[in-house]
């Protein structure tokens, strides 16, 4: 049943974030961020209500799935407009936030529940989030310009870029664009394998009579593996490209 929930979240996510990074392109990520962070928080405060199996599916599987779109694509996207050298080192930086809160999260919910039940546990996570991700969302802006400054790195890179050409694509032809299948692909397969393991392997870990609390250092260590990796990769993508780091990490 959990799984389900869990799964549904993840299928919502997957829908909304396409929107989301239209709407990041239209109104920017600060708004974006805003909107998501409420629907995020709030789902999870409402978990402290839940009574029956649909309620799960109501607050975690739709809520939190939607409030969840905004967490990736508006942060990547504003750190493309703001750097051009050191992209890849600086996108690794932020991307390594989900890994700080895979590293924290697991460890405090396992022993805030112990304290105080998993629905106060649940209420208390939830206006963190809510609190949290609002005000620092208010903290983001678009572009450089916005604050009187350029692109880090533009000038450094002009003359390289003059000598790149670039074609855009309309969304129709993105569509029809092989290589963006690949991409797709890519990303599929890579989701299937990490969130089949992150949903299952603490109840795996319980069932083979590890604590909760260590079980949950399992999701733990994957954090924080993850926080180095995506730190030293996004350097050493700006040394040999961003090509084959992606074949190394898959």
């Amino acid at each position: 049943m959990t799984s389900g929930a869990f799964s549904l979240a993840s299928m919502i996510n997957a829908l909304l974030t396409i929107a989301v990074g239209g709407f990041t392109d239209r109104f920017g990520a600060r708004i974006v961020m805003t909107f998501c962070g409420l629907l995020l928080g709030v789902g999870f405060i409402l978990m402290s209500q839940i009574n029956s199996s649909w309620h799960l599916y109501l607050f975690y599987g739709i809520l939190v799935g939607a409030g969840m779109s905004g967490s990736f694509v508006p942060l990547i996207s504003t750190v493309a407009r703001w750097f051009l050298k050191r992209r890849g080192l600086m996108t690794g930086i932020v991307a390594a936030g989900s890994g700080m809160g895979a590293l924290v999260g697991p460890s405090v919910a396992s022993r805030l529940i112990p304290m105080c039940g998993w629905r106060a546990s649940y209420a208390i996570l939830g206006s963190v989030v809510l609190l949290v991700v609002v005000l620092l969302a208010q903290l983001i802006k678009r572009d450089p310009t916005q604050v009187g400054q350029i692109v880090y790195g533009e000038n450094q890179t002009e003359q390289k870029r003059t000598n790149l050409k670039f074609e855009e694509l309309s969304l129709n032809e993105t569509l029809h664009f092989p290589r963006f299948w690949v991409f797709f692909s890519a990303g599929f397969c890579y989701g299937y394998c990490l969130f089949a393991i992150m949903v299952h392997i603490v109840p795996h870990a319980i069932e083979m009579k590890i604590s909760a609390i260590r079980a949950a250092n399992i999701l733990a260590t994957i954090g924080g593996l993850g926080i180095l990796g995506k730190v030293l990769l996004g350097r050493v993508g700006d040394v040999i490209g961003s090509r084959h780091i992606l074949i190394i990490s898959i």
